[in-house]
């Protein structure tokens, strides 16, 4: 792949595209929920937006997160929360990233159901970080994500259950749960990375 967007363009057609609403009315669903931008940058080879979680955050301060965030009222699909946030957290308007695709909502540790949406974006915009959200915002390259040299698998305990839980180790960065996990996912749709993750993220752990 050589051309701006050709990637993508490969991602695209290996992930459904349905832009759905909420399935449940708000405050309905079993579990809360919330969703994220999988950002990646039109280019040769695309870059993914990640943030590290500013500190002073009651749950996951410090980890490496997408934008995103909760479902509000106002939200008519995952898309909607993604994109909402994203503009939030990193100045992203809502109208400038292309849908490439969504894949399946993912329950996390803490015990919600997060959707993962798709989408490209400018290689060359500027991000706005918003510092109460994130520290900064940082753009790997996605074929790091395909590396099976950074990719592990660790057993981790949530009460008396273990459970395989995907890690990346990126420079000093940590990159692990369901972001690590969301990361693999794509790295296998747009470079047939092979990455196991050992789990169905569609359960709760």
């Amino acid at each position: 792949m050589t051309k701006s967007g050709d990637l993508l363009q490969h991602i695209a057609s290996g992930l459904p595209l349905d832009t759905p609403p909420w399935r449940e009315a708000f405050g309905e669903s079993r579990l809360p929920q919330a969703a994220v931008l999988v950002a990646l940058t039109a280019e040769a080879e695309p870059r993914v937006l990640l943030g590290r979680r500013a500190r002073h955050l009651p749950q996951h301060p410090g980890e490496i997160a997408f934008a995103g965030g909760k479902r509000e009222a106002c939200d008519a699909s995952p898309w909607a929360t993604a994109l909402r946030e994203a503009e939030e957290e990193v100045g992203l308007p809502v109208a400038l990233p292309r849908a490439l695709g969504e894949l399946q909502p993912m329950i996390t540790r803490t015990g919600f159901e997060v959707y993962p949406c798709v989408a490209g974006v400018p290689a060359d915009w500027q991000w706005i970080v918003d510092r109460d959200e994130f520290d900064s915002v940082f753009l790997p390259p996605l074929s790091t994500f395909a590396d099976k040299a950074v990719f592990r698998l660790e057993e981790m305990s949530y009460g008396s259950k273990k459970r395989m839980v995907p890690h990346y180790q990126v420079g000093s960065d940590n990159v692990w749960g369901v972001t690590a996990a969301i990361l693999a996912l794509v790295a296998n749709v747009a470079y047939d990375a092979g990455l196991e993750l050992q789990r169905d993220w569609k359960v709760e752990p």
